[in-house]
C-alpha cells in the first residue's frame, strides 16, 4: 500500500533538533525502521537525564558559599543595605499578600447582571410568553439577542408590553426564563437542564441567533449606547445638585453622558438607591409618560466629569482604562486638581489620577472600579 498524505508531493516536514541542527525527515518514507526508534529514544533518555541531573544540582547547590564568595569584596555598608532591602522587599511581599485576602471579592458584571435579572431593577419592558410576565431590559435584550433586537424595534416605548411566539418546540416558562437569564450572564445554569442539550440549543440559535461574548456585546453596549434612558449632567453648583440630582432640570450644566439605568444599578448601590428613590416618588411615572430619559447631576466636587467615562466604562466593561480621562480642561471643585495647582503642578500624574478614581469608586460603592486592572 502506498503511504497517502494531504501534502503535495514532495512535501517535507523539518524539525530543529535539540542541539540547534536542523534534521529533514520526507513524509514519501515508509514506516521508522527499529533502529531510528532506538536512536530517538536514547536521545530523549539523555535529555531527560540532563534536566534531572540540573535540578539535583540546584537543588544541592552551597548557596551560602556563592553568597559568601558574592559579597567578599563588599563593603559592609553595602552588605546592610542589601540585607534591607531584601527585607523590605520581603514585608512588602506579606503585607500585599494579606491585602489581598482581607481585601473582598469585587463583584463582576456577569455576577451584577444576574443579579440584575433576579431583583429587576429598572426594567422598562414586559415580556409576556405562555400567560406569565418577564420584566427585562430592553438594552441587554438588544444587545445579545438578534431576535429581541429586531422584535423590541417595534415596540420602543418605555414599559411596553411584548406578546412573544415562539416556535421552538418545547419551550415553556422555566425554559424561556433560563434562556433569558443565559444572555444576562453568558453562562448556561443548572435552572433548566433541557438547555444543555445540544439539539436544544442548535433549535434555539436558529430562532434566537447566536450571540457573542457576554464581554463583547455589552462593550458595543457602552460604545453606541442604543435604548439609553438615562443622562449624567455636572454641576459645581451643590444647590442645583441637592434639588435637581434625582428629578429633572432643563437647564443643563455642561456637557451630557448617555447611560442605562439598568447598568447604574447593577454596578452601583449609589446610582441604584437614587433610582429607587425617584421610582418610589413617582418621577419615573411622568418620565415615562413623557418618553424622557432620567437625568442624573452629579456634584462635580465630589465625581469630577473629567473620570465619568472611565467610571461608564469600567461599568460595562470591567475594565479600567486611564486613557479616557479628559485632560486639558481642569473640574472645578476636584480636590486633587486644587493640590496639583497648589503644589506648582499643571497636571496630575496617573497616580494621582488613580488616587483619585479609588476614592469616586468608594463613594459609589463600585467595587471593581476600585479593584480593576487597568
Amino acid at each position: 500500500t502506498r503511504h497517502v498524505s494531504s501534502l503535495s508531493p514532495g512535501a517535507s516536514y523539518a524539525p530543529q533538533g535539540y542541539g540547534g541542527e536542523s534534521k529533514l525527515y520526507s513524509l514519501e518514507h515508509g514506516p521508522e525502521k527499529p533502529q531510528d526508534k532506538k536512536k530517538k529514544s536514547s536521545g530523549l533518555a539523555t535529555l531527560k537525564r540532563r534536566f534531572i541531573k540540573r535540578r539535583k544540582s540546584s537543588r544541592s547547590a552551597d548557596h551560602a558559599r556563592q553568597m559568601r564568595e558574592l559579597l567578599s569584596g563588599w563593603d559592609v555598608r553595602d552588605v546592610n543595605a542589601l540585607v534591607e532591602e531584601y527585607e523590605g522587599t520581603a514585608s512588602l511581599k506579606e503585607l500585599s499578600l494579606q491585602a489581598g485576602l482581607a481585601r473582598p471579592e469585587a463583584r463582576t458584571l456577569q455576577r451584577d447582571l444576574a443579579t440584575l435579572y433576579q431583583h429587576k431593577y429598572c426594567t422598562d419592558v414586559d415580556l409576556i410568553f405562555q400567560d406569565s410576565c418577564f420584566p427585562a431590559h430592553r438594552a441587554v435584550l438588544a444587545a445579545r439577542c438578534p431576535f429581541f433586537k429586531t422584535l423590541l424595534s417595534s415596540s420602543p416605548g418605555y414599559g411596553a408590553e411584548v406578546l412573544l411566539d415562539v416556535g421552538t418546540a418545547g419551550m415553556d416558562a422555566p425554559m424561556f426564563s433560563s434562556l433569558l437569564h443565559y444572555l444576562y450572564t453568558g453562562e448556561l445554569g443548572s435552572e433548566d437542564v433541557r438547555l444543555q442539550n445540544v439539539d436544544v440549543l442548535v433549535r434555539l440559535s436558529e430562532e434566537f441567533g447566536t450571540p457573542n461574548t457576554l464581554e463583547a456585546d455589552m462593550r458595543n453596549l457602552c460604545e453606541h449606547m442604543p435604548y439609553f434612558d438615562s443622562l449624567l449632567s455636572f454641576s459645581s453648583d451643590s444647590e442645583l445638585v441637592e434639588a435637581f440630582g434625582a428629578g429633572l432640570s432643563h437647564s443643563l450644566p455642561d456637557e451630557e453622558l448617555r447611560a442605562h439605568k439598568a447598568v447604574l444599578s447593577a454596578r452601583s448601590p449609589f446610582f441604584r438607591n437614587l433610582l429607587q428613590r425617584r421610582i418610589r416618588s413617582g418621577e419615573e411615572i411622568t418620565e415615562r409618560t413623557l418618553q424622557t430619559p432620567t437625568r442624573i447631576i452629579l456634584d462635580e466636587s465630589i465625581i469630577p466629569k473629567k473620570y465619568a467615562r472611565v467610571v461608564l466604562h469600567c461599568m460595562y466593561t470591567d475594565a479600567v482604562d486611564l486613557s479616557l480621562v479628559l485632560r486639558g480642561s481642569p473640574s472645578e471643585g476636584s480636590l486633587g486638581e486644587v493640590q496639583a495647582l497648589v503644589a506648582g503642578r499643571g497636571c496630575m500624574s496617573r497616580a494621582e489620577e488613580a488616587m483619585e478614581l479609588y476614592h469616586i469608586a468608594l463613594f459609589l460603592e463600585f467595587s471593581m472600579l476600585a479593584q480593576g486592572k487597568s
